[in-house]
């Protein structure tokens, strides 16, 4: 069974919003609108995520809820502060945990290391901004098999909501 990562940023949020520090920053509206997009996006293309491995801050929390309110069926989720700010080592911890049964798997949290991640599974550079969703898939059946196998993922497409029909 090959293994499929979406790498996904969290929706925008609020500079402004007198938040106790950065961990603790809320979205904005245009963060709130473009979560559930981009969730029903996903859902029309048939990458649902069985589980869903975020950043425990409060916009990955936030951007998470939106997008569950759209996910069917529901993934497993686990919030990890090792995912907040991460690269591509803590991605690769975190993923080392999950079971082989799962196929599909998401990881939610921030830049500049999520960018980091897709270069490092696919040799891509990409772009993400806030809500943007990096599809990847690795015809490995192991997850420890998957990461082995880093530089040689195929980038399917990048998400964004500003290029989504509007709902």
């Amino acid at each position: 069974m090959a293994k499929r990562l979406l790498v996904t940023r969290h929706a925008k949020s609020s500079w402004k919003s007198g938040a106790d520090g950065d961990h603790a920053r809320p979205l904005n509206k245009r963060g709130q609108r473009d979560a559930p997009r981009v969730a029903a996006h996903l859902v029309g293309l048939g990458w649902v995520p069985e589980q869903v491995l975020s950043s425990d801050s409060r916009r990955t929390r936030q951007t998470l809820a939106l997008m569950l309110e759209v996910l069917e069926p529901e993934p497993e989720v686990e919030f990890s502060r090792a995912l907040y700010l991460a690269g591509p080592q803590e991605v690769a911890d975190a993923l080392g945990s999950v079971s082989d049964s799962l196929e599909t798997v998401m990881v939610l949290g921030h830049n500049n290391g999520w960018e980091e991640v897709v270069t490092w599974l696919s040799g891509e550079e990409v772009v993400l901004t806030t809500a943007n969703a990096a599809l990847l898939s690795c015809d490995e059946a192991t997850w420890a098999e998957a990461l082995a196998a880093a530089g040689e993922w195929t980038l399917h497409e990048v998400v964004r909501p500003k290029e989504l029909p509007d709902s």
